[in-house]
């Protein structure tokens, strides 16, 4: 794009339908606030500003927008007179801003950013006003668009249209693309003179037309302007971005054995030959690299596992996880703010967290980084090669060295040289004969109960 680009994006709505404390745009879709997704669909347009129009809970939305783009400004809509209401807050913060404003919503999630530069493409063959569309499958209670001239021609509220209009099934979004000038010359001239007594946005296209400027429609899947007001929205919104980035996974290379079963964080990351096996969660912040596997019912945020690593069955790596090459971690496993080197092995019933493991290191079952004393966190070193023996815990802060052998069962409390084998158990005794005498002594004392 080489005509500058700003955002507009309209996040003021309380959400009554939510029937939520939490203000409807910072509901999350794959761990996202609904926000951030608009804010990531406007990166396509590469904007050099970004205007967030806040109302319900101003302070908390603008924190949020904070986090998630730094730059951006957020001016407050208080009262809220409808949506050309709310673009106006915005002439402001763009009023020396020279270039085309896209209109977005932050309830509005799923727009695709090849969407918006098709909007941007419309808008530099000539049209005034770029508006999107959708054809609906029960067009119901949305405007439609009207189509004249080779072009748009008006917009008109479902409860406004004749018969004739409401057989058409091309639906407004909402979303425009509006040369700056442009966009505020005309708002400036929207009245609300309506039965809700509002200033719509969509009244823009009338006064553009009646200046004889051109305005045009930019089609897209009915899919990709889902409007979330609604639990149920919220959920239908989920499924969807769901099954977009499970086609964008198999698509780059990826294997899932039983896609609908697999839920994606937005920022998932996947390399080829990756194989995700049925009932996997990504939380926030994971990437695999090429040709690891994720085993059934494994758990993953915050973390990254590299080439031919085998995740799982049934293992959680929580943040801070970083799995070397070729390494293990199996069944009933919990790895937290670890690092496992290439090749190292903990195959079940594992804690292993504020760690490191060497190369080629094998984890017997049921060990434990002993890594919380309850005020603060300490860390265990464990060398290449080294054998931790089943049910051993490791009290930390220590360290195991290289080719060490831990006996099973033990309690690790000191410093362990390369190596060594280190025993830290109670001596076993036999006493034989003695379990019979006690089973005679424990029988006569409960039958001496029952008689009583």
């Amino acid at each position: 794009m080489t005509t500058p680009t700003a955002v507009c994006l309209l996040a003021a709505g309380k959400g009554t339908r939510m029937r939520s404390d939490l203000p409807k745009v910072l509901h999350k879709i794959a761990d996202l606030p609904m926000l951030g997704h608009a804010l990531n669909s406007a990166k396509s347009c590469a904007p050099s500003r970004a205007v967030i129009v806040t109302g319900h809970q101003a302070e908390r939305v603008e924190k949020t927008a904070k986090e998630l783009s730094p730059e951006a400004v957020c001016v407050v809509q208080e009262p809220q007179h409808g949506t050309g209401h709310a673009v106006l807050q915005a002439k402001e913060a763009l009023e020396d801003f020279d270039g085309d404003v896209f209109i977005l919503f932050a309830d509005t999630p799923l727009i695709r950013p090849e969407t918006l530069v098709a909007m941007a493409e419309a808008r530099s063959k000539g049209a005034a006003v770029v508006v999107l569309g959708f054809e609906a499958a029960n067009p119901g209670g949305y405007g439609r668009l009207i189509e004249g001239n080779g072009g748009l021609d008006k917009i008109v509220e479902a409860k406004d249209a004749t018969e004739e209009e409401l057989a058409v099934t091309l639906c407004n979004s909402g979303v425009m693309c509006v040369d700056s000038r442009t966009l505020f010359q005309l708002l400036d001239r929207v009245t609300n003179d309506n039965a809700n007594g509002e200033y719509y946005l969509t009244d823009i296209v009338g006064l553009a037309r009646a200046d004889g400027l051109p305005c045009a429609v930019v089609r897209c899947d009915e899919e990709e302007t889902l409007g979330v007001n609604s639990r149920v929205d919220l959920a239908a919104g989920e499924a969807a971005f769901q099954e977009r980035a499970r086609m964008a996974a198999m698509v780059g290379g990826v294997t899932l054995t039983d896609p609908s079963s697999v839920s994606f964080s937005h920022d998932t990351m996947l390399g080829q030959d990756v194989i995700v096996e049925p009932n996997v969660v990504f939380g926030p912040g994971v990437t695999v690299k090429s040709g690891a596997t994720i085993r059934a019912f494994s758990h993953l945020e915050g973390c990254q596992v590299a080439a031919g690593a085998i995740i799982g069955p049934y293992a959680r790596l929580r943040p801070g996880a970083d799995i070397g090459e070729g390494a293990r971690i199996g069944n009933f496993v919990e790895v937290k703010n670890a690092t496992f080197s290439a090749g190292a092995k903990a195959n079940h019933l594992t804690y292993v967290g504020d760690a490191t493991v060497g190369e080629k290191a094998n984890i017997g079952a049921g060990t434990i980084t002993c890594n919380y004393d309850g005020y603060l966190k300490h860390r265990t070193e464990i060398g290449a090669e080294a054998f931790i023996g089943s049910n051993t815990a490791l009290v930390a802060p220590v360290s195991i060295g290289s080719r060490t052998t831990v006996a099973a069962g033990s309690v690790i409390v000191e410093n362990v040289a390369d190596d060594a084998l280190a025993v830290a158990r109670g001596r076993q005794t036999n006493k034989p004969g003695l379990a019979a005498r006690l089973r005679e002594a424990l029988a006569e004392a409960k039958a001496k109960v029952k008689d009583s």
